[in-house]
């Protein structure tokens, strides 16, 4: 499978690049083609220190937008706002089949901590937004919200921490299922359709009020 990352020079960006390049061949994509480019020869390094003889991937970089047409899988590893400009870049060039993921999440701060977007200003959550830009709605899965970017791009790390997932189509969602099987220590859960990711989206913003207020290093959550 070939995996396209919009945003894939951030920490999540990173991370999933790192942990999928063992079986799959990843794309960072960048607003800036050379950083790309210099992110995936960094990230190349580490995981070949990492994998060895065992990487069947690679990791290569390129402007966000120029690397959609070919790609199997699309994560949007942006900010909320971006949302209508690169959903409305992409929706006519990405592969009629592609699956896209959003692990987007719609928050801001204020003096109480992190808030919800939607519920605080009645608007859509980030899946529903990325649906009513992209066409086919089957495609679009929400997932990977309350991942700690930081344990993400550690390979010597096991995660041990649940991600919740949404999706309309049964096959579409376990393709990204499996997919997030794949990296050591996350526990796909799946929550139903699309239409329920705004329960998933708001796990973020909760999870670092938590870690914040008491002290907590990379949270993540647990279903037991």
């Amino acid at each position: 499978m070939k995996i396209g990352i919009i945003g894939g020079t951030g920490g999540m960006g990173e991370g999933l690049a790192m942990r999928w390049c063992l079986n799959h061949n990843v794309v960072i994509g960048s607003r800036d083609t050379e950083r790309a480019i210099n992110s995936s020869i960094s990230f190349s390094k580490v995981v070949a220190e990492a994998y060895g003889s065992a990487m069947k991937g690679d990791i290569s970089g390129n402007e966000n937008i120029a690397m959609v047409k070919d790609c199997d899988l699309l994560v949007l590893s942006i900010p909320y706002d971006y949302i209508d400009d690169i959903c409305g870049k992409i929706s006519s060039i990405v592969k009629e089949n592609c699956i896209i993921v959003s692990p987007i999440v719609p928050m801001k701060k204020s003096n109480d901590g992190f808030e919800y977007i939607p519920m605080k200003e009645n608007t859509k959550s980030a899946a529903e937004r990325v649906a009513s830009k992209i066409q086919h709605r089957s495609r679009i899965v929400s997932a990977l919200h309350t991942i700690s970017e930081v344990k993400l791009k550690h390979l010597d790390e096991i995660i041990d921490c649940d991600v919740f997932v949404c999706g309309d189509d049964v096959n579409t969602t376990n393709i990204v299922i499996k997919l997030i099987e794949e990296i050591n220590g996350l526990r796909p859960l799946y929550l139903g359709s699309l239409s329920m990711s705004y329960q998933a989206e708001m796990m973020t913003p909760m999870l670092l009020n938590a870690s914040k207020l008491n002290k907590i290093k990379h949270p993540g959550l647990k279903i037991v």
